[in-house]
């Protein structure tokens, strides 16, 4: 009998165009869209798996009842990033500082696959915001703008394309480390960070003391803030694989 494939699930979100010219006098109304940028697409699809893409919550679902039936169809699970924040009240706190487009439907089903995820053997990976995901989902909470809480933090909103590295991260044991080892270059487009980790395990951080990974209490449950996919950090997509044909 055939080998049934290992399929994994990937986060998506939302994007409002705006309005649209009428060439012509023909009415063709921008309307929204949910999307994903491909190399995170390519990403999985390149360690061999199946990946199915997961929408944002429309309003009104029941995020339990849908997380229910995905993970009984699901080996893993991708909690991608965007161009978002969660808002503070998911982590108990008033907008303190600069809060970008949040997304509720995308942080329902986020933080509702995340709790399920932190503990269960589905392999998950978080990816920058998806990292967050992890940190609120399991109790913590984030800080809402990186410099007014490391005055003399650098610049995590790279100014140069995400493709290439902005700086390094220190790495210690675990899965992470596995992976890509002590010393990783990464990108880095993110204004906000974990502060407090709940019940994740803070592994990697920037030279200025920003976190920049952490792995949760699941069998294989990594986050990272930034976008692996656009560099070659094709060793973290393998070895979420490998875990995700062994649950």
């Amino acid at each position: 009998m055939p080998v049934p494939p290992i399929v994994i699930g990937i986060t998506m979100g939302h994007r409002d165009l705006g309005p649209a010219p009428t060439p012509n006098g023909r009415v063709r109304p921008r309307r929204p869209e949910v999307v994903l940028k491909a190399a995170l697409v390519e990403a999985v699809q390149a360690t061999g798996a199946v990946a199915v893409l997961l929408p944002p919550l429309s309003k009104g679902a029941n995020a339990n009842q849908t997380v229910d039936r995905l993970l009984t169809r699901l080996d893993g699970v991708v909690l991608a990033g965007g161009a978002f924040d969660i808002h503070p009240r998911h982590y108990g706190q008033q907008v303190e500082g600069r809060l970008d487009a949040p997304d509720e439907g995308r942080t329902g089903l986020e933080l509702s696959l995340a709790r399920r995820l932190l503990h269960s053997s589905t392999p998950v990976l978080g990816i920058c915001g998806g990292l967050q995901a992890l940190a609120v989902a399991a109790g913590g909470t984030l800080h809402q703008h990186i410099p007014d809480a490391f005055p003399g933090a650098i610049d995590h909103e790279q100014a140069t394309d995400p493709a290439t590295p902005a700086h390094l991260v220190k790495a210690e044991a675990g899965l992470l480390q596995d992976a890509l080892g002590e010393n990783i270059l990464v990108n880095s487009t993110h204004h906000q960070a974990i502060d407090t980790p709940g019940a994740l395990r803070i592994v990697g951080w920037a030279e200025d003391g920003v976190v920049e990974a952490a792995e949760g209490p699941g069998r294989w449950c990594v986050g990272v803030q930034w976008h692996p996919e656009l560099l070659a950090h094709d060793a973290l997509f393998k070895s979420f694989f490998a875990a995700c044909c062994t649950r």
